[in-house]
């Protein structure tokens, strides 16, 4: 396949699920929260290239937060020469957020409170560089995965909507990667040489939702339950929990008159 092709590919994904969630609007300035993972690294790629198709007038920002794990600040050179491939200013933050988690604080479940750092910092560096918007980089099997932790966990039926104002930061949350499945965006990766920046978390893979992953897997691939993922999926759709409803879908309606 060619690397033409696979762009087109992820852009497609991308594209469906910005229209089906009216997640851009022309005039929108998008902060991309770029981890160096190869999720954000994706949607950097793919609303840099779908400004030529849409036919609406956007621009997008790429935001780059170093948490500096170990005291050791990552380098981030080939991502910024990506962004500047790409035509889209490169904005590097670095952050004492490793060493407030791991030294200072010594947290036994770090991942909620890092998380919320990163959110909180990621969304003030957006709105100090004029943008109305922040694009993170959650993909399908995120969005399941987290539907199912809070369900175990908490239980509660919810997950992060596709899109969410922030009125306290005033920023809208968009998340255009919901269509796309993190094997395809693996083999995408690969193919287009992304510039992956490895974490250097001690917590890497070895978290809840690494643990989640696992169980989905188990049960679609050992106990028989095809294509569990896209099930769900469709029941939060249907269901429409957290804003994941569809425009015209009465399927909801047509479920309760039976």
């Amino acid at each position: 396949m060619s690397s033409e092709n696979t762009r087109q590919k992820l852009m497609g994904a991308m594209r469906k699920a910005i229209e089906d969630y009216d997640m851009i609007a022309s005039g929108d300035r998008i902060a991309v929260g770029v981890s160096g993972g190869k999720d954000s690294v994706a949607t950097l790629v793919g609303l840099a290239g779908l400004r030529r198709f849409l036919g609406i007038d956007y621009e997008v920002v790429a935001i780059c937060l170093d948490p500096q794990f170990g005291g050791v600040p990552n380098d981030y050179s080939e991502l910024e020469a990506l962004c500047k491939e790409l035509s889209v200013p490169f904005v590097l933050k670095r952050t004492n957020i490793g060493n407030i988690i791991f030294e200072d604080r010594k947290e036994k479940n770090p991942c909620s409170l890092c998380a919320r750092m990163r959110r909180g910092l990621l969304h003030d560096t957006a709105k100090e560089n004029g943008c109305n918007k922040l694009a993170l980089g959650h993909n399908y099997e995120d969005a399941v995965e987290t539907f199912l932790m809070n369900l175990f966990d908490e239980g509660r039926i919810g997950c992060f909507p596709p899109v969410t104002w922030l009125s306290r930061k005033e920023i809208t949350v968009i998340r255009p990667l919901i269509y796309c499945h993190e094997d395809e965006i693996v083999k995408i990766g690969a193919h287009e040489h992304f510039p992956i920046v490895k974490s250097r978390c001690p917590a890497d893979k070895h978290t809840e939702r690494e643990h989640v992953k696992e169980l989905l897997s188990r049960l679609e691939h050992e106990e028989g339950y095809d294509c569990l993922d896209s099930k769900l999926l469709g029941a939060m759709q249907r269901g429409r929990i957290c804003g994941w409803g569809l425009k015209g879908d009465d399927s909801l309606e047509r479920y309760e008159k039976i």
